[in-house]
């Protein structure tokens, strides 16, 4: 049997350890707690978390399509957790939590809305299947991270209400010049600046562009694809990766072990805390004054634990370079040897999947080794 198609349900509480009692600091994107006094807090915050899960039952992908996606939907799982976790920061703030029973927010249902299973919801499982066929990927084909990067940076672009921008920096460089060119649009048409002086009439000469598009910062989601190593992750880079998780602006991390996806939002010890989408739940349907029956988008039991040096080397971040060994360059400008976005005259509609081809390397092995 192929091992994309094997399954397990972690719905069965009682397979799962309490969280440890220990002294060691606990990291939660971004936050830290104490898990002998503040177990009660730990176990909020990971419960807010959106937990997306195989589901099944769901209107048939494409039309004639899956019905489910057990076997080989968990990376799309995780694409769409670090997503949502991006959204209810964007929405919510980071400091939002998630009761059972309690009204909730309208901008947490539009949230929800978008992660529905049906092909008119923003981030469905039908739409990120439907878009990674521009990425050489068929419909049923498990994804690495580098693919579920590139389709959410292309499925981003049509969310008008949140205005996110989803950038995969590639070739383990993020370039400042991209990514501002990516955040503050109005930039182009009236100047970059110079220098702060200049800022009052770069402003005024962006007047013409829509009144949401002259925020002074676009929202950003850095995504960086990385390999830590061949076959397993380099021990160098372990210190470097759990620092990831105390940055304030985490969104954590995508992988997990070959065909077999976990999103990562936190480390205690020498052990990753992760949310498992390889659970199959029923399709869930809004009701009919738009709300959405929610219990089952949120991990209520313990979260799972896995040793750091079980990861697989091939994940996708947002990172940083502090302390340890840097997982990747951090560059003011492109260098010669990189292809320009530009340069490749894309449009929203990604139509020309030749130029997407060769711009966007869909096989997720082929990845820059790093080592020491």
């Amino acid at each position: 049997m192929d091992a994309a198609t094997l399954t397990y349900d972690t719905l069965r509480f009682g397979e799962f350890e309490d969280f440890p009692e220990t002294s060691e600091p606990v990291w939660i994107l971004g936050k830290e707690y104490n898990a002998l006094t503040e177990k009660d807090e730990i176990l909020s915050d990971v419960t807010s978390r959106l937990w997306f899960t195989y589901r099944k039952n769901f209107p048939p992908i494409g039309g004639t399509g899956p019905t489910s996606d057990t076997g080989w939907g968990c990376m799309l799982r995780c694409g769409q957790m670090i997503l949502g976790e991006a959204l209810v920061c964007r929405h919510l703030g980071r400091d939002w939590r998630w009761a059972r029973d309690q009204k909730q927010r309208e901008e947490y249902i539009s949230i929800l809305n978008a992660f529905i299973d049906k092909k008119d919801s923003y981030y469905s499982i039908h739409q990120i299947a439907q878009m990674g066929v521009g990425e050489g990927k068929p419909i049923g084909q498990w994804y690495g991270p580098n693919t579920v990067a590139q389709v959410l940076k292309k499925l981003a672009v049509f969310d008008t209400w949140s205005r996110l921008v989803v950038h995969v920096a590639m070739d383990n460089t993020v370039v400042i010049e991209e990514i501002k060119r990516l955040c503050m649009p109005w930039l182009d048409i009236a100047g970059e600046a110079e220098g702060m002086g200049e800022l009052n009439g770069c402003l005024e000469g962006a007047c013409a562009l829509a009144e949401e598009e002259t925020a002074l910062w676009k929202p950003l989601v850095l995504l960086i694809p990385l390999r830590l190593g061949l076959s397993d992750i380099n021990e160098a880079y372990i210190e470097t990766l759990k620092q990831c998780f105390m940055l304030p602006q985490s969104l954590g991390v995508i992988g997990g072990k070959p065909n077999s996806a976990h999103y990562f939002i936190g480390y205690v010890g020498e052990e990753l805390i992760y949310l498992d989408p390889h659970t199959t739940q029923p399709a869930v349907e809004p009701c009919e004054d738009s709300q959405v029956p929610d219990e089952t988008y949120h991990c209520q039991h313990p979260p799972c634990r896995m040793h750091i040096c079980e990861l697989d080397p091939s994940i996708a971040a947002l990172s940083c370079k502090r302390g340890g060994l840097p997982m990747f360059e951090l560059v003011d400008s492109q260098p010669s040897h990189m292809v320009s976005v530009d340069a490749l005259n894309l449009t929203p509609d990604f139509s020309d999947s030749d130029r997407l081809e060769r711009f966007f390397d869909s096989e997720d092995e082929e990845f820059e080794i790093l080592s020491l």
